[in-house]
């Protein structure tokens, strides 16, 4: 078969594409990197494609290997069933045999059976497992019934040729290991294999050991720990460490009522922001222990609103961050909303360059010259279809995928709205006791 190089424009991907027969292929298609909390997730997407999948004789095959998190992986297939009758799909540690001692990888992964007519109708299933010599393969022994999948309304067989999409998030072990349905015995060497690029292991980070990668996530745990303390203090430390000088002081002198009024004042010239609540609960501190200078409701409503200081600021910060996930989210959505209408667009060009083909071939045979400058010439614009066959197929999935990000980005963003609507809500209230407070002294 003749392996098509696709790859989806991302020039770092390896060059070399090896089938681990002659009736598959594996073309990655995309990868990145984000900061999820405190780890780097590794994120890659590889698209298999199997033709003559119903000649297929071995009982398990596995695709090429593939770079992720450093680590090598390949993805494992049993066409007829491991011992039932499902597809089974799995995700494989390339060469467990040859891990050190005590190497382990945690990863997240979902596996895509496309639906090539309906793409909203493929089979996905998602897992996450860690990884070890011992433990190398991972997924699902009943991933979809054969039935199912060789029922010809389902169009996961078309053309004889099967789908599978794989992307794969790696990250740092976690504590303790997921809870996932086991997977079979461990793979015999009589296994087809893929075929291996030759790579300089010099040039490559040293494998992690457990303790390697827990030890790299503690510390950086610690330097998170480290930063939060070299902090200002929160508002509970301002009001009982910050100011506990001043709270078990003697009452302050009339001059010093009369610049914490002022500061004061000054605070309530303008709308809350949390920029003032130092300054604010430095002078509200002080008027609170005042004795004289402060009318008697000024004294109360002073008392009352240092009492409640913490909950005050508190309602004004959840808003602020409240309202900036929902309009991050928001801006994810519209993002994945883009990229929908752009591959919509990407397609109608591609459905105006096949209808080009299409003319361009008829033409041929209606002005053949020569039988040799026509065949020529048919194989040319075959082969301008059959690339742009493939990079329609990569847009079909790339799509799906965005389709049902997007989807569950719509359920983010509306319990996102809804979380900025409760917070401003209960900002309502310290507005109010700021407007109380600003009617009293301003």
């Amino acid at each position: 078969m003749n392996i098509r190089n696709i790859f989806c424009g991302l020039p770092s991907l390896p060059r070399t594409i090896v089938a681990i027969t002659e009736e598959s292929e594996l073309v990655p298609c995309s990868n990145r990197e984000e900061m999820v909390g405190e780890q780097l997730v590794t994120s890659w997407k590889y698209i298999w494609k199997i033709t003559n999948f119903s000649s297929l004789s071995s009982v398990k095959y596995y695709s090429q290997v593939f770079t992720v998190g450093v680590h090598d992986w390949r993805l494992l297939i049993y066409p007829k069933g491991n011992r039932a009758n499902s597809l089974a799909l799995y995700l494989s540690v390339a060469d467990p045999a040859g891990l050190p001692d005590g190497w382990s990888r945690f990863a997240r992964f979902k596996l895509t059976l496309v639906n090539q007519i309906n793409p909203g109708s493929s089979k996905r299933k998602e897992t996450e497992h860690i990884f070890t010599a011992r433990e190398s393969d991972w997924g699902f022994t009943s991933f979809i019934p054969l039935r199912e999948l060789r029922c010809s309304r389902n169009a996961y067989l078309v053309g004889n040729t099967l789908i599978v999409v794989a992307q794969i998030f790696v990250t740092p072990p976690p504590a303790s290991v997921p809870a996932s349905a086991p997977l079979a015995e461990p793979e015999p060497r009589n296994t087809p294999t893929a075929m291996v690029t030759q790579t300089d292991s010099s040039t490559l980070p040293p494998t992690l050991t457990l303790t390697d990668t827990f030890d790299l996530y503690f510390t950086s745990l610690e330097k998170l720990l480290n930063d939060a303390e070299d902090r200002p203090g929160k508002l509970t430390q301002c009001s009982g460490d910050r100011w506990s000088d001043v709270l078990t002081s003697e009452a302050p002198s009339l001059e010093e009522v009369e610049n914490a009024k002022r500061s004061l004042k000054e605070c309530l010239s303008d709308i809350f922001k949390l920029n003032v609540k130092d300054r604010l609960a430095e002078a509200v501190s002080i008027l609170s222990l005042a004795q004289c200078g402060l009318s008697a409701d000024q004294q109360k409503s002073i008392k009352a609103f240092w009492a409640n200081f913490d909950e005050f600021t508190s309602d004004f910060l959840i808003f602020e961050q409240d309202n900036a996930e929902f309009e991050l989210q928001k801006l994810i959505k519209d993002q994945m909303f883009s990229t929908m209408k752009k591959n919509h667009k990407t397609h109608l060009s591609f459905k105006q360059l096949m209808s080009n083909l299409a003319k361009e071939e008829e033409e041929l045979e209606a002005n053949m010259e020569g039988e040799e400058e026509f065949k020529e010439k048919l194989e040319g614009v075959q082969g301008r279809r059959e690339k742009l066959i493939s990079e329609w197929e990569i847009l079909m999935v790339e799509s799906e995928e965005a389709k049902s990000g997007y989807k569950a980005q719509k359920k983010k963003v509306e319990e996102a709205e809804e979380k900025k609507r409760i917070a401003e809500e209960r900002m309502s209230r310290s507005t109010t006791a700021w407007s109380n407070l600003k009617a009293l002294f301003c």
